[in-house]
């Protein structure tokens, strides 16, 4: 029996395993370092990257259900507690999810995972749009 993306590590293995993932996170963060659709999102971030590609990363692999990297090398994390202190609205998360989208497409995922990917990253970026406009007042969307 198949295991469904979303169950277990259906999605972890999916996404390549940690090879994979980290694949994923170096194309969506080169996007936005290139997009300019993502300006504004990527001053948010410091000049040098690695540390932002370590933790998505990280966090990926235990979000899609593979080994919890981030929380072993990091602790816990509340993905829109850590950036409430940021101005996100509707634009911020448009950027964000156009590069992750391209992202996604750079890699060698069957269009059923690719689609169910993005369709739940999305869902961690609006609650961080919800929690940024609630605390700070991003009006932008």
């Amino acid at each position: 029996m198949t295991k469904k993306f979303g169950q277990l590590d259906a999605s972890f293995k999916a996404a390549g395993g940690v090879e994979g993932i980290e694949k994923l996170v170096r194309d969506f963060y080169a996007l936005m370092d290139r997009l300019p659709e993502a300006e504004r999102i990527r001053a948010m971030h410091a000049d040098d990257l690695e540390l932002s590609i370590d933790k998505l990363s990280r966090f990926l692999c235990g979000w899609l259900g593979g080994p919890r990297r981030y929380q072993e090398k990091y602790g816990s994390i509340s993905i829109p507690g850590v950036h409430s202190h940021l101005r996100i609205g509707e634009a911020e998360k448009q950027a964000w999810l156009l590069c992750m989208k391209q992202a996604i497409g750079k890699q060698n995922y069957s269009p059923e995972f690719s689609e169910y990917l993005l369709t739940q990253l999305s869902v961690p970026a609006e609650r961080v749009k919800q929690v940024c406009t609630i605390t700070k007042g991003a009006g932008n969307g």
